[in-house]
């Protein structure tokens, strides 16, 4: 860590700061990358009119709801750590830790999808990934480089979101100009109730639209905040719903195929039979290029939430030790190894177990942001959501209920896996206070922090 240590002040701080079309793009990958995935949603909902009512109402009582939570609480705290600042404020370190645990845990989770998912879309074209023995040093070779490219900066990251999100989305608008002429309506409106699968509805629904929360633990790395992230946050919630309908519009009501086809990776199939092989290959590339956006935009995420844990004295102070170039090496470094160690398990039991632990770290913000409102009126908000107290529960209502039927849907096994997750995280936590108070390791000397956002310095910051 020598070179972190050696890093001079003045050349961390003339690194760039991401602006809004850069935060857009890593939004936009946060939450969604793409139509890549959703195609399962046809699948589990029977046919095409739940899937795409479900895009269309889903953002109303989910997204929305979360982005305008994520904007009030990220510029009223612009620094990194996000949820677990707000957390931390609302209802002291404890809970601050455990949601920083969760939400951490569930974010490498979800980041050990991408790897696979992108082996999956080039095997199609390169058989040769279906064999373990190529697949594996496949999986190292694009974890590696990747982490690299997080450790380099944010703000290239942040450019090459845009650049992907151009690439990933260029396809799929044009499928969508050409299908026109061959789109019939009445195929929208199909459904078949004897073949939804609920479970796999909502829980496809839930994870294509989550995560509006992640970009705040990245707050202390935006240019002006406050302005700057309620505009990207829209800009991206229109992003992501145009994302979805277009292709599904396009696919649904051009092609009569049968809802068990649409699966994994099914558009390729569907650029296929509208535009023909070039356009195939072109979905294939983009979906390839998305799933690596989506693992740069998680990996940035998770490591500066660890970062700001460690300023705020929750982690030790090798969290948010700093290369060169301004990025936390070791929080990159334990994000990238959870992400191998979990690339093993299937696409189902992680995006079940990441739903379980997001849904009640989730639970826990509505909670915060609700308490927040009544216990500090006069908190400095430079955006506020134009509610009262009583609005922004009517609100959160409704996402909370979404939270709980997701939770309820989860198997047996995501219950106890997530409950043993959570056990851990309560244990991690005097452990910790047991090694700060026996100077065991060295953490952040966090007196000049207390009192930033006028706040007891009991509950923000990890105090002893």
């Amino acid at each position: 860590m020598g070179e972190e240590e050696g890093a001079s002040t003045s050349s961390i701080k003339t690194n760039p700061k991401l602006t809004l079309l850069p935060l857009i793009a890593l939004i936009f990958y946060e939450v969604s990358g793409g139509p890549f995935g959703i195609e399962d949603s046809v699948r589990a909902g029977g046919g095409p009119l739940l899937s795409l009512l479900g895009f269309m109402v889903f953002p109303l009582f989910w997204s929305i709801p979360e982005a305008l939570i994520t904007a009030e609480l990220a510029t009223s705290f612009p620094e990194n750590g996000g949820y677990v600042i707000w957390i931390s404020s609302a209802f002291g370190p404890f809970w601050g830790f455990q949601e920083g645990f969760w939400k951490w845990f569930s974010g490498v989770m979800d980041n050990a999808l991408y790897p696979v998912l992108f082996l999956d879309y080039l095997k199609h074209s390169f058989p040769i990934f279906n064999n373990m023995i190529a697949r594996i040093p496949a999986l190292l070779g694009i974890a590696v480089s990747l982490t690299y490219l997080n450790y380099r900066g944010l703000h290239i990251v942040g450019f090459s979101a845009v650049s992907l999100a151009v690439f990933s989305l260029l396809p799929f608008l044009v499928m969508g100009v050409i299908s026109i002429p061959r789109i019939k309506p009445k195929q929208w409106l199909v459904v078949d109730f004897n073949k939804v699968d609920w479970r796999g509805y909502f829980n496809s629904m839930f994870w294509n639209l989550n995560y509006w929360d992640k970009a705040s633990t990245l707050a202390g790395e935006v240019e002006n905040p406050s302005k700057t992230f309620p505009k990207a946050l829209l800009g991206a919630v229109v992003l992501v719903v145009c994302s979805y309908l277009i292709p599904l519009l396009a696919g649904t009501g051009t092609l009569n195929s049968p809802s068990s086809e649409w699966t994994d990776g099914y558009f390729s199939e569907v650029g296929m039979l509208i535009g023909g092989l070039w356009l195939k290959w072109w979905i294939q590339a983009a979906a390839a290029m998305s799933n690596l956006g989506l693992f740069e935009a998680e990996m940035s995420g998770d490591a500066f939430q660890l970062l700001g844990m460690s300023d705020m004295g929750m982690l030790p102070a090798i969290f948010s030790s700093r290369s060169k170039y301004g990025t936390p090496t070791f929080s990159i470094l334990c994000s990238a190894t959870g992400v191998i160690f979990l690339s093993w398990m299937s696409f189902q039991e992680i995006l079940e177990f990441l739903n379980f632990l997001y849904s009640i770290g989730m639970l826990l913000e509505f909670a915060a942001f609700i308490k927040l409102r009544i216990k500090k009126p006069d908190l400095h908000r430079p955006y506020r959501v134009p509610l009262e107290t009583f609005g922004v529960t009517m609100l959160c209502l409704p996402p909370a209920l979404l939270l709980v039927l997701v939770m309820c849907l989860a198997s047996a096994t995501t219950f106890i896996v997530s409950v043993i997750v959570i056990i851990i995280g309560i244990l991690m936590y005097p452990v910790l206070v047991h090694a700060k108070d026996r100077k065991w390791t060295q953490f952040d000397d966090i007196e000049q922090l207390v009192g930033k956002f006028r706040m007891k310095p009991r509950l923000v910051f990890f105090q002893i």
